[in-house]
C-alpha cells in the first residue's frame, strides 16, 4: 500500500494501529467557527492512505466540510491502550463506483434505502499529520511499571509515541 507519509517510518505503524478501530471521532468546524465532534464508522484506508466515511447528504458535517475542509480524527482502543489522532483535509465524494466499493450490508442500519440512495455519500480525508500513543496493554505490565516508578522514582514506560508526517 502506497500511503501518505511514505517518507516517515512511523506512518506504517499509525495505519496499523487504526486499521481495526471501527469508530473514529471526527471533528469539523462549522460556519460560526465552532468545533463539532461526532462518531463516524471508519472504512479501511485506501491504497493512498486516504480515510473514508459514509455520510448522509446533506448533513451538518458535510456543510462543515464544505465551509472548512480541515478535520481531525480521533481513534481509541482502550483495551490495547492505543490512541491515534489524525489531521487532514476532507472532501465530499459522490462517486457511485466508490460507494459500491466501500459499501457493506451493515450500513443499511444508517442508510435503509441502500447504497443507491442519492443521499448516500462519502467523506474522504487526506491525512496530513498524525500522532499515536501505543502503551503496553496488560494490567500486569501497568502494575509492574507503577511499582517500579514508586520504588525507583523513575517514570513508568508510557509505551510508543510518535508524531507522524502524513503529507504526501
Amino acid at each position: 500500500m502506497h500511503q501518505h507519509g511514505h517518507d516517515d517510518p512511523n506512518a506504517k505503524k499509525l495505519y496499523e494501529l487504526i486499521k481495526d478501530v471501527r469508530i473514529a471521532m471526527m471533528t469539523t468546524v462549522d460556519a460560526a467557527g465552532k468545533m463539532q465532534t461526532r462518531p463516524m464508522y471508519s472504512q479501511d484506508a485506501d491504497e493512498h492512505g486516504d480515510l473514508w466515511f459514509f455520510t448522509q447528504l446533506p448533513s451538518p458535517k458535510t456543510q462543515d466540510v464544505s465551509h472548512e475542509n480541515q478535520v481531525s480524527l480521533g481513534y481509541s482502543d482502550p483495551s490495547s491502550q492505543t490512541y491515534v489522532a489524525v489531521n487532514g483535509k476532507a472532501e465530499i465524494v459522490r462517486d457511485q463506483a466508490k460507494i459500491d466499493e466501500k459499501w457493506s450490508e451493515g450500513l443499511k442500519a444508517w442508510f435503509p434505502k441502500g447504497k443507491e440512495d442519492p443521499q448516500v455519500g462519502l467523506i474522504r480525508v487526506h491525512p496530513e499529520t498524525g500522532e499515536y500513543w501505543d502503551s503496553p496493554s496488560s494490567t500486569v505490565v501497568h502494575l509492574v511499571g507503577y511499582v517500579k516508578a514508586a520504588l525507583t522514582g523513575e517514570r513508568a514506560n508510557p509505551g510508543d509515541h510518535a508524531k507522524v508526517n502524513l503529507h504526501g
